[in-house]
């Protein structure tokens, strides 16, 4: 069986500067990426944050 692993990177904006990512928009993005394991979409997923990139 194939196994894909990907990263993405979105450059989201600080909050407040460059400084960090805004808390809801670190749970939109759990909330969705759930979504998608619980649909099969996905198998396993971690959401990470460095300054202001997602």
């Amino acid at each position: 069986m194939k196994t894909t692993f990907s990263v993405i990177k979105a450059d989201v904006g600080g909050w407040p500067g460059h400084a960090a990512v805004h808390p809801s928009l670190k749970e939109i993005a759990d909330k969705k990426l759930r979504e998608a394991e619980e649909n099969g979409l996905l198998k396993d997923f971690y959401v990470a944050s460095c300054g202001d990139d997602l």
